[in-house]
């Protein structure tokens, strides 16, 4: 192009934001297209993908050119811009659907069996049975760390008692409550 033709650029895009002019629009597709192309070749897209971006790009050409300002920028810098981002959308799309498929979210979790779910059942309400024969403070020190989640400092906190006293006593509770279950037959508290 001669710089003659580079200095319409600006009121080719113009006549397409005010008055939908084909002439003007097809005249600017047919300049920025190839290079526009070449350009998302050059920076990785594939020649198909390229070609689908600046089908993008000049839609956005004819849709919105009234958001070119030439006091602002050129219109091949503008049109350049709107190629580059519509590529990093496109690599953020790819990225984004493409599935790591050793995440843990995305790995059922294996089924079990019935009779796995019957032992399991069964050890549970051994379990809790045992709790049951806890004395009544350290079965409460339990009950705040294991089914509250509570932390040790915070069970201290929350009850008055030493750190070391809380650690002791639901020590204690674990060494009875795993004499108590041996007994009955349950293995690995």
């Amino acid at each position: 192009m001669t710089d003659g033709m580079d200095k319409n650029f600006p009121e080719l895009a113009r006549r397409v934001a005010v008055c939908r002019d084909q002439g003007a629009f097809t005249t600017l597709f047919d300049h920025f297209a190839p290079r526009l192309k070449a350009y998302l070749v050059r920076i990785g897209a594939s020649p198909l993908q390229a070609e689908e971006l600046v089908q993008e790009v000049m839609i956005v050409l004819w849709h919105r050119a009234e958001l070119f300002d030439p006091s602002r920028s050129s219109l091949s810098t503008w049109l350049f811009r709107i190629a580059r981002n519509r590529r990093i959308d496109a690599l953020r799309r790819e990225k984004s659907r493409s599935a790591d498929l050793d995440d843990p979210m995305i790995i059922p979790e294996e089924i079990e069996c019935a009779h796995s779910a019957l032992e399991a059942e069964d050890r549970d309400a051994q379990v809790r049975a045992a709790m049951t024969d806890l004395p009544a403070e350290q079965y409460d020190l339990l009950q705040r760390a294991f089914f509250l989640g509570k932390s040790h400092s915070e069970i201290a906190a929350e009850t008055g008692l030493p750190l070391g006293t809380v650690k002791s006593r639901i020590r204690l509770a674990f060494t009875r409550m795993r004499s108590n279950l041996t007994a009955s037959g349950v293995e690995g508290l």
